[in-house]
Parts: structure tokens; C-alpha cells; sequence
């Protein structure tokens, strides 16, 4: 760690509630993938955090299911996977992990530092995930489930009603105006391999098409759906 450690742990690992028992974990977890591989990673880590965000993102989708399972006891399936697709969204990730100051303790290379890696969202959300990979790995469900607990259910609070995403939008509005469903077509990929950049077309018929750009296709989809819902309220 930068910081001194105290007992009761680092300051990351009070702001997250958990003392590391591995701390290469948590090295692991911090660390960019511009800044993994031998003396370049924090403690000498070796890979940056693209596998514990795999599993992470998995660990947090099981959390935070189980918590709109219990608390919206009287809701469908559909209003349910709506929340989900809210709370564990790379929006809803970056939040956290601006909560805990996140970004002040990542592991960049100098050229992802001076472009602004701290502060890059997709960055935060994706070390956050991460982050809840390395809590259950080191401390089990436990500490994960505690994390996620504590600061997710503040985002559940902040809007009790069921969201709609941008995609169900338009596809509910082309079903009311008696069209086919949507279409979406990726036009273009770009950026490397671990942090491509997608975009996507998005066609309703008898309209203009809409483009939009994303981390990942449902983050384009999303964008592409919502500027065309937008342009279509004007008329």
C-alpha cells in the first residue's frame, strides 16, 4: 500500500471494511493493466484486474439480485431485472467507487495517468468490480455481501420505482405505434483488445437512424436507444 497501515488496515480497506488477509489480492484489484506485469504492478503483482472484474461483476449480480428479491417481495421478473440492470451498471459502479475515493489508489502507467485513468469511469467501475472479486476471494461471501450491502442498498433507496432502460423505451414505443421491433447493428469497434469502444446503429422503421458509442455493446445499445428516443419525443 501507499498509505501506512495501521491495525485496523490501509485506508482503502477501512473505507471498504475489510482487513486484506492476502494483500496481494488487493494489489491485484488496483492494478490497470497499462501498469501489470513484474515490477510494474503494486507488491509485484503480475496481471492487472481484468480476471477478479469477471468474477466481481458476477458476485455483485448475485448480491444485489438477492437484495431486490427480498425487498421487492410483490415485484415481477421483468421490474426486477430492470433494478438489476440499474445497480449494476458501470454508472452505478463508478459511484461507488467514488464513494470510496477509488481512483487515489490504482496502479497506472504514467500515460494512463496523464490521460486521466484516475478519474476515467469505465476505469473506476471496472476496479470496483474487481474490487468486490478480491473482498469474496480473500474474506467469502461475507465480506463481499457487506460491502455491497452497505453501499448499494443507499443507490436502491434513491429511486424506489421500478427503471425502464432506453432499449425497453423504444421497443415499447415502435410496439405502440405499431412497428417492428428496433434493430441494432454495431458499425464500428475500436481501442484495444481489454478496453474496446463499440458503436452501434439503432433503426426503428419509417425513422432516422441513431449512433451512439459505448464500452460495450449494451452500454452503445443503451445510448444509441436513448438519443433516438429523444429525437422521436421532439416530433
Amino acid at each position: 500500500m501507499t498509505e501506512a497501515t495501521s491495525e485496523s488496515g490501509s485506508p482503502l480497506e477501512q473505507a471498504v471494511g475489510h482487513r486484506f488477509r492476502q494483500p496481494r489480492l488487493l494489489g491485484e484489484a488496483l492494478t490497470h493493466s497499462s501498469a501489470a506485469g513484474g515490477a510494474a504492478g503494486r507488491g509485484g503483482v503480475g496481471q492487472g484486474y481484468e480476471r477478479l472484474e469477471f468474477l466481481g461483476d458476477r458476485v455483485l449480480g448475485l448480491v444485489v439480485a438477492d437484495m431486490l428479491f427480498r425487498r421487492f417481495s410483490s415485484e415481477e421478473e421483468g421490474a426486477l431485472a430492470r433494478r438489476l440492470a440499474v445497480l449494476v451498471s458501470s454508472e452505478a459502479l463508478a459511484r461507488v467507487a467514488d464513494v470510496i475515493e477509488l481512483g487515489r489508489h490504482l496502479v497506472l502507467a504514467k500515460g494512463e495517468e496523464e490521460s486521466g485513468g484516475r478519474a476515467n469511469p469505465a476505469t473506476l467501475a471496472d476496479a470496483c468490480e474487481a474490487l468486490i472479486a478480491a473482498l469474496y476471494l480473500d474474506g467469502g461471501l461475507t465480506a463481499a455481501r457487506g460491502f455491497v450491502e452497505r453501499h448499494w442498498t443507499l443507490l436502491m433507496d434513491q429511486d424506489l420505482r421500478p427503471p425502464q432502460d432506453a432499449k425497453t423505451a423504444l421497443q415499447e414505443w415502435a410496439q405502440g405505434a405499431g412497428l417492428p421491433l428496433p434493430a441494432y447493428t454495431v458499425v464500428a469497434t475500436a481501442g484495444p483488445a481489454h478496453e474496446p469502444l463499440f458503436t452501434i446503429e439503432v433503426r426503428v422503421e419509417g425513422h432516422q437512424p441513431a449512433v451512439a458509442s459505448g464500452r460495450s455493446k449494451r452500454a452503445a445499445e443503451q445510448a444509441a436507444a436513448s438519443s433516438l428516443l429523444g429525437r422521436l419525443s421532439e416530433r
